[in-house]
């Protein structure tokens, strides 16, 4: 069967029964955000934080709009041998959000360069918009990302090579 341009399916995919990973695919994700979730919970150990007015945390943020992005393409990965990872987010926070409110974020894939996928994302909580911006993903093969960063562990614990 041959394939679309600017569509990608992965190595091992059945195109009869994935989804091809292509512009347009979305998702949407609401959560209510708990106080767990807020800035003085984001670091525990640093006092900085502690102080924090107790609103949504930009860093907990983060990890919601990257949570919509996996569900957008989660039909076409073969979870899990194949996921992706965040390579770069850039995210304008601009509302506060108190606990007990529904965020909801919208993702939608609008670029995909081989394996590397980029996002448009925006989030609101019921009374503001409170996100704006772009997220890219990169497809990994999970065992071999895995052993990639075993091996880095390992490396870390052998004793620096003597500078001469």
């Amino acid at each position: 069967m041959p394939r679309a341009a600017g569509r990608y399916w992965l190595a091992g995919m059945s195109t009869s029964t994935k989804v091809p990973l292509a512009p347009g695919l979305s998702a949407t994700l609401s959560f209510v955000v708990p106080e767990s979730k807020t800035v003085p919970k984001l670091y525990p150990e640093a006092p900085e934080f502690q102080t924090m007015p107790a609103v949504f945390a930009t860093g907990f943020m983060v990890g919601l709009v990257e949570w919509a992005c996996m569900r957008a393409i989660a039909p076409c990965l073969d979870v899990p041998a194949e996921q992706s990872v965040g390579i770069d987010v850039r995210l304008n926070h601009t509302a506060a959000t108190p606990p007990g409110l529904t965020v909801t974020v919208r993702a939608r894939l609008v670029r995909v360069e081989g394996r590397k996928l980029a996002f448009e994302v925006s989030a609101h909580d019921g009374i503001d918009e409170i996100c704006t911006g772009t997220h890219e993903r990169f497809v990994i093969d999970t065992a071999r990302f895995e052993a990639k960063a075993q091996a880095k562990a390992e490396k870390s614990k052998q004793p620096a090579p003597a500078r001469g």
